[in-house]
């Protein structure tokens, strides 16, 4: 979608005020990176109280995700290190979220299956960003490894786990994660050995 997605668009009056004033796109990407553990930490006791608190830090977390990208955009104040710098806070924030999930639900109908769930689920969700980024790093970053649809890009999927933790459905998330992710991942990584071989072809 021209212009980038519904989301990016909601963070974009928030963040013009911002330029100018010495905040940074890394400023607010070590916000979310700092959000997004916090939110993590808030899953491990598995308590629905923290539970609920955990879903409102994370959705404060994806939409920083937002506004970043959009204060680097606006501002033109995009970078390869910022870019280099939000890809590996993804690449943190997002497995390690989904191992909380697993911690955190260690005491419920999962049992002993909810940890091992959580790290397959935050393992593949890890390969799935480093292989899209290489993905997108070998196409020049013309392409992206995953395309949105309707003004929604796939990132936005994250907000929905905000919801799902209110309503603690975060059980059959993870179970659907653990499959989802790592069906993903290998898709990703199968799509980037297909396109090395046809560049060392080239």
């Amino acid at each position: 979608m021209a212009g980038g997605s519904w989301t990016h668009k909601m963070a974009r009056p928030l963040v013009r005020p911002l330029v100018g004033t010495g905040v940074t796109p890394n400023h607010i990407t070590t916000a979310r990176l700092v959000t997004g553990l916090m939110s993590a930490a808030m899953l491990l006791p598995g308590t629905p109280s923290w539970t609920w608190w955990g879903g409102w830090m994370w959705l404060l977390s994806a939409f920083l995700d937002r506004c970043d990208g959009e204060l680097a955009r606006i501002g033109n104040m995009a970078t390869p290190e910022g870019r280099a710098w939000d890809c590996l806070v993804d690449n943190i924030v997002n497995p390690v979220f989904f191992v909380a999930i697993g911690i955190g639900l260690r005491h419920s109908w999962l049992g002993d299956l909810a940890m091992p769930l959580g790290l397959v689920s935050g393992l593949s969700l890890f390969l799935c960003g480093y292989w899209s980024e290489a993905l997108e790093q070998r196409q020049n970053l013309a392409v992206k490894a995953y395309e949105g649809a309707f003004g929604f890009d796939i990132d936005d999927l994250l907000y929905l786990f905000a919801p799902l933790a209110w309503l603690d459905w975060l059980g059959p998330i993870l179970v659907g994660a653990a499959i989802g992710a790592t069906a993903m991942a290998v898709l990703t990584g199968w799509r980037l050995r297909r396109l090395i071989a046809r560049q060392r072809a080239a």
